[in-house]
């Protein structure tokens, strides 16, 4: 498609859940780029909120591009991507958090090198995911939170790297050449499933195509006080490995990989249980806290494991 400026080249698909406010910020963020404004379009999927989120769209009715409003009623963040994917105009697609802060240079620094990728050898591009923490942060939950500094210049990553969805961009070519995102790894109400993006990477490499990262394409990724609780923390880590096993289950050699991994959780969950009441006693409620999230961890190992080997989800 083009517009009256030529070729329409990205599409920025913001899938959101309830953070209106935080969705303004970003919204305002992107109608800041210096990305050429006929060249990109701007697509916010609403996925059923209950706050202002339609509102907050509507400010950016003057904007150029104005975002456009798409509700998903599928409930789970991969089918509000999978609905962008088959509403972008663009020949690119930037999948991007509803809670980012980036420079006016983010867009361009993202996309350049899928735009210079003539020989289409490249699938996707992350950027810099940088977790800022507007009410604070807990020094017990900092070691989780770092950013992703896989590499100090734009290039292909090793495979062991995997960029993050808040900040990604993979050329439409791709969805149609691999199909749409698993939506059994789907972040949803309720659940803190995460797998969707990962798996997506691992496709794109199997296919032969790279993988880059962008470090100046960076992000910042608002982390409120909501996300460092104890709370939150243990969900997360319970949901993250269920995820992980339910991505694992679809691969050549899952059995015997459950049946390691099983074992070696099951010891896991043990010790770190003891090292957590260990750290009670001696008085240090932070490290008994970190303790008690890794067995949370093994914990959803040991739950997902025997249900996967079934064929229950």
């Amino acid at each position: 498609m083009t517009s009256p400026a030529g070729p329409l080249q990205l599409t920025v698909a913001i899938p959101t859940y309830n953070r209106a406010d935080f969705l303004r910020q970003t919204l305002a963020g992107i109608a800041r780029q210096d990305f050429p404004k006929g060249a990109f379009e701007v697509l916010v999927i609403d996925n059923n909120s209950t706050d202002h989120t339609r509102a907050v769209v509507a400010e950016f009715a003057g904007a150029t591009p104005a975002p456009r409003y798409l509700l998903e009623t599928k409930q789970g963040l991969d089918y509000a991507r999978n609905r962008a994917i088959t509403e972008a105009r663009g020949d690119l697609i930037v999948f991007a958090d509803d809670d980012i802060l980036m420079s006016p240079d983010w867009l361009s620094q993202l996309a350049a090198p899928l735009l210079t990728d003539s020989a289409h050898r490249v699938g996707a591009v992350g950027g810099e995911v940088i977790p800022v923490f507007p009410d604070g942060l807990p020094p017990w939950v900092a070691e989780w939170h770092a950013p992703l500094a896989f590499r100090a210049d734009a290039g292909p990553l090793v495979a062991k790297y995997s960029p993050m969805g808040a900040n990604l961009a993979l050329p439409k070519w791709v969805f149609e050449k691999l199909g749409p995102f698993h939506t059994a790894l789907d972040r949803a109400a309720g659940n803190y499933f995460s797998g969707g993006d990962s798996e997506m990477i691992r496709r794109v490499r199997a296919a032969g195509l790279e993988v880059w990262f962008a470090p100046a394409a960076a992000v910042q990724h608002q982390m409120p006080a909501s996300r460092t609780t104890f709370r939150y923390a243990t969900r997360h880590a319970f949901d993250s490995a269920r995820s992980r096993v339910i991505d694992r289950a679809g691969q050549p050699g899952a059995a015997a990989y459950f049946l390691g991994r099983f074992l070696g959780n099951l010891l896991k969950a043990l010790g770190f249980v003891l090292l957590a009441l260990l750290n009670f006693i001696i008085a240090r409620p932070g490290e008994a806290k970190k303790a008690l999230v890794r067995t949370w961890r093994s914990c959803g190992y040991l739950y997902q494991i025997p249900r996967s080997l079934v064929g229950k989800i």
